[in-house]
């Protein structure tokens, strides 16, 4: 049976109200994520130590401060519709916690960072899901989903991102007539040579566009062909305008000097430049925006209309024995870790 409205539609004139009358039958399902979501931290605390340390250290995972304030906010945005919703615990939940502890494992054991920290994410994302069930967990599916960037990813693009960026600026160069030779990511002109280096890449800018355009993507649009074409633009775009970047610090240093242009890149290469590029993107997107931030994802009636998913949901599980299972599979997973011994790849 579908779950029923908790509270008449007339008491919730905004998120604030909502929370302040949460209902009971929220209460035990939500204390069983808080108490799951700080077990998983605890069990997984090296990763997410280690991410933590990218985070606020290396320039290309910064964004990502950011992260966990842009899914509370969505978190909020929704709170009118999902204390309409009585959350049921859903068992094959706890098959995506396992999943996620299972990457977790792997990651540990081949020492690959990547994916034991999607491992540790991932499983917090499945204590989401069998916590508070499949159709809460469908009503949060954006700010359940946009948990994925908690992940520091990126760096692998780094080389071919060196490339692309040194192909557009020799380009401009000799379309400005200035002489100049490439080898690589080298480009040699009258006044010296110019290396695109890592930092020089454009991968933080992309990363955090990205990031970026999907939140646009799903909070302004409802078009599939527009959410494409946005983020198509969020990465074609800052790709091209770091090009044009490193040709301007190229075109500069021919008439400035080298150490002039260096310090005007220095400047301007940050987030002025991402400012700028985002500027572009939104602007360019206004006038086709289709909906409010507010209105994004599925609402409370549109979930109840569906019938597969109180198929797949079925009675639910009782609190209680979710949580056991939970506490199962974090002794499991932890006795796991103290026996297998970490495997160094190559």
């Amino acid at each position: 049976m579908p779950p029923e409205l908790s509270t008449p539609e007339s008491e919730w004139e905004n998120p604030a109200g909502a929370i302040k009358t949460l209902p009971a039958e929220w209460r035990g399902p939500l204390g069983l994520l808080v108490l799951a979501t700080l077990a998983l931290v605890l069990l997984t605390v090296r990763e997410w130590g280690e991410m933590f340390h990218q985070w606020w250290n290396i320039d290309t995972y910064t964004h990502i401060l950011l992260v966990p304030l842009i899914i509370g906010w969505l978190v909020w945005l929704r709170a009118e519709e999902l204390v309409r919703f009585t959350p049921k615990p859903w068992a094959p939940g706890l098959l995506l916690v396992a999943a996620g502890l299972a990457l977790w494992l792997l990651g540990r054991l081949t020492e690959i960072n990547l994916l034991a920290h999607a491992g540790a994410v991932g499983a917090v994302q499945g204590a989401v899901v069998a916590a508070l069930g499949l159709r809460v967990s469908m009503a949060l599916a954006l700010p359940l989903a946009f948990g994925g960037f908690l992940v520091p990813f990126g760096d692998e693009m780094i080389p071919t991102l060196q490339l692309i960026t040194a192909e557009i600026a020799i380009a401009l160069t000799h379309w400005s007539g200035i002489p100049a030779v490439v080898d690589g990511i080298y480009i040699e002109t009258p006044v010296g040579l110019f290396i695109v280096a890592e930092a020089c890449s454009g991968v933080k800018f992309l990363i955090a566009m990205v990031t970026l355009a999907l939140l646009v993507c799903y909070t302004r649009f409802t078009s599939w062909k527009r959410r494409a074409a946005f983020m198509a633009a969020s990465i074609i775009i800052p790709i091209i305008a770091n090009g044009i970047r490193a040709w301007g610090t190229i075109f500069i240093a021919q008439s400035q000097g080298v150490e002039f242009a260096a310090g005007f890149d220095h400047i301007f290469y940050g987030w002025i430049f991402f400012a700028i590029v985002v500027a572009l993107l939104i602007g360019g997107a206004w006038r086709f925006f289709e909906r409010d931030p507010e209105d994004h994802g599925w609402t409370a009636a549109e979930l109840k209309a569906w019938g597969w998913i109180e198929d797949y949901e079925g009675q639910g599980a009782p609190t209680a024995a979710i949580g056991g299972a939970f506490a199962a599979l974090v002794f499991a997973a932890g006795l796991l870790a103290i026996i297998v011994a970490p495997m160094p790849i190559g």
